[in-house]
């Protein structure tokens, strides 16, 4: 079996890198769903708690179903229009939501119903009764938004067919984050049929799920690629009664559809675990799946890398994670991309001197990227690449959109701190022409527009100024206020400033609300930026601001060689910031984080004493503050260091300071803070 052919085909890896829904190769009716068969025993204890939230990456839901009556619902506001008018994208969405949320009205019952349902449509209709695509900047934008929204799993029935190298670094960046805040992606395989992979499932710390016949037998569109061998489980996805439009149901088959049965299964082992007094763990619920997956030993078939990691068990996670009467917190370690065979046919642990995206027991509420030591990369770097990306849907702002009974929980309204490069967009042909009729002989020669610019002020609003990274537009800046005119000249600033003085970063806080198109069609969010925390600066000339600069040639080799020690200590964080850890700067996390990157002053300190002990930068993290300002919002920075030449022997030097994002422009709170940890 193959993806539904009337799906938009992949474009060209350099124009975008797009993800498509896993759509089902089949279509028919039928009246009974295929779900586990020891699903009663998890129902015989809850049907799920209003307290858990599961968030559904997806298509439009029509929410007139009557399955979705009272249905604790909420839709959060992107680009994909919610009107269900059309049915390639809305079946799609409709069923997967059905298969957690349904009520048992219209004759479908989800898994997890009691639980809060969070919609966040990310899929929309395309021409000719296609599926129009979403790029992988845009479904990082979309796990961000539910993460914000109290989201303890988070389920994508879709992905990119990609080789191993193709991620975007922002999206690697929000799957990271979830994975240190034990949120779990829940992602289909792919229905491709073959040893290979789709994005997200692929990289580490996403939960992958294959689908298999109600007999157990993987089915033959189920990927197998060397990462979901560990990583991934097998769940019924053949012939699955879900809602479909119109009131109507229907019975699909694909990945896409058993990946809703197992998120809504750890849907109701979170809840079960809150029912017993215990933490809800998302990651230590997957853990115990995976643990006690069906294999080929108990079950065999004849192609055993087919099976993932096994077949679902719910009886058997549910006797790992019970003891004694009680639901245990399982250990949040993720299972790492050790599963991918290594070049001498072993398989397993990756070796010394190597790091995995793997949240640890204490890493709930942190932000981290874990450095490899010896090459000074973050895990997954060389598997998982940086690569265009182009905008086809987005999150934009957040609503609600409840049907009765729910609860809205919303995020940060809407603030932004973000780092990048200025760029500018015409929107259409005719204003392009139109600069060009007013004396712009090349309008996207950014010297020719700067200088024009410069004599025509008022001329500035004619063009869509954007921020940038790596050449891809990922906000439009819209001035706006009584200091609009100030702030478009600190635009034009910018750009002038990085193709004269070779400027590399600006900083754009504001608030987001609402979009742009740009000429190329892509449709970005809109900041509307704060003048007084836009700053832009080289990486040098940032450097030699906050570390002075270097001693005369007269200077003692012990004074030269001490400055430059502490320079590149300083721009090792910075790049680190810069490059691995690069984010959308809209969570609290990553606006605590991009402004440590700004205000280098306070991270100089840190390195003026490591420098001093002779130690160097291991780990960056970012977690909620326990002390703060009343009505605050706090977090801590922590840079954390190690002695090279006694790195297994001495304990970890920590340094940290606290950068409160309360206001549009976060600051620095208190005093630097230094420890050992063991």
């Amino acid at each position: 079996m193959s993806t539904d052919t009337s799906t938009v085909p992949f474009e060209s890896p350099t124009d975008s890198t797009p993800v498509e829904p896993d759509l089902p190769p089949s279509l028919s009716v039928s009246p009974d769903p295929s779900f586990p068969p020891d699903l009663q025993r998890l129902w015989s204890e809850s049907s799920g708690d209003p307290e858990i939230c599961v968030a559904v990456l997806d298509g439009p839901v029509e929410l007139e179903h009557p399955c979705f009556a009272d249905a604790r619902l909420t839709v959060l506001e992107t680009l994909v229009p919610q009107r269900v008018s059309h049915p390639v994208a809305a079946r799609h969405g409709t069923h997967v939501a059905s298969l957690i949320f349904g009520q048992g009205n219209g004759s479908i019952r989800g898994i997890a119903p009691e639980c809060r349902g969070l919609l966040i449509p990310i899929f929309q209709d395309g021409p000719n009764g296609s599926m129009a695509l979403c790029s992988q900047l845009d479904l990082a934008r979309a796990i961000g938004q539910a993460m914000e929204n109290g989201a303890h799993v988070i389920n994508i029935s879709g992905g990119q067919l990609a080789d191993s190298d193709s991620a975007d670094p922002v999206l690697v960046g929000v799957v990271r984050e979830c994975a240190a805040n034990d949120v779990l992606i829940v992602a289909a395989a792919g229905n491709d049929g073959c040893a290979c992979l789709h994005l997200p499932a692929a990289i580490p710390a996403v939960a992958v799920v294959g689908a298999m016949d109600s007999d157990g037998r993987p089915l033959a569109s189920s990927n197998w690629g060397n990462f979901y061998r560990s990583r991934g489980i097998l769940a019924t996805g053949e012939n699955v009664v879900g809602a479909a439009p119109g009131g109507a149901t229907a019975a699909l088959t694909g990945t896409s559809v058993a990946t809703p049965i197992v998120s809504g299964v750890i849907a109701l082992f979170l809840s079960i675990q809150r029912q017993r007094g215990d933490t809800p763990s998302p990651h230590g619920v997957w853990n115990a799946i995976l643990a006690s997956a069906i294999g080929c030993n108990e079950q065999a078939v004849p192609d055993c890398d087919r099976l993932l990691a096994g077949r679902l068990n719910i009886a058997g996670a549910l006797r790992r994670l019970a003891k004694g009467g009680t639901m245990e917190r399982s250990d949040t370690t993720v299972a790492a991309p050790a599963d991918a065979e290594q070049p001498d046919g072993s398989s397993g642990d990756p070796g010394p001197g190597t790091s995995s995206l793997q949240p640890t027991p204490d890493s709930h509420g942190v932000y981290r990227t874990l450095i490899d030591r010896s090459s000074g990369r973050s895990p997954g770097h060389a598997a998982l690449s940086r690569a265009s990306a182009i905008s086809g849907v987005q999150a934009s702002s957040s609503e609600c959109g409840c049907s009765s009974g729910c609860s809205c929980t919303q995020g940060a309204p809407g603030l932004v701190y973000a780092l990048g490069q200025v760029g500018y967009d015409f929107g259409t042909e005719a204003r392009r022409d139109a600069f060009m009729q007013q004396g712009v002989g090349d309008p996207y020669d950014p010297g020719q527009l700067s200088e024009h610019l410069q004599e025509n002020p008022s001329h500035a609003t004619g063009v869509i100024w954007t921020l940038n990274q790596d050449a891809t537009p990922i906000y439009a800046i819209r001035p706006a206020g009584a200091y609009a005119a100030e702030t478009y000249e600190r635009l034009r600033e910018f750009l002038d400033g990085q193709w004269k003085e070779g400027v590399e970063r600006v900083s754009i806080p504001g608030v987001v609300s609402g979009t742009e198109t740009l000429m190329s069609g892509q449709v970005v969010p809109v900041i509307y930026p704060e003048l007084r925390g836009m700053f832009s600066w080289s990486t040098a000339a940032l450097l030699e601001a906050v570390v002075g600069k270097a001693p005369a040639k007269s200077a003692k080799e012990e004074e030269r060689r001490a400055h430059e020690e502490k320079q590149e200590g300083l721009r090792n964080f910075l790049e680190r910031v810069y490059e691995e850890m690069r984010n959308l700067g809209l969570t609290s996390q990553e606006r605590a984080l991009n402004f440590s990157a700004t205000n280098a002053f306070q991270a100089q300190l840190v390195f003026k004493k490591a420098i001093e002990e002779g130690t160097q930068l291991d780990t960056i993290e970012v977690e909620k503050s326990p002390l703060c300002r009343p009505g605050a919002d706090c977090w801590e920075v922590k840079l954390i260091f190690f002695d090279p030449a006694r790195r297994f022997e001495q304990a970890r030097k920590v340094y940290r300071f606290t950068v409160d994002v309360t206001d549009v422009v976060p600051a620095t709170l208190g005093t630097l803070r230094q420890w050992h940890v063991y």
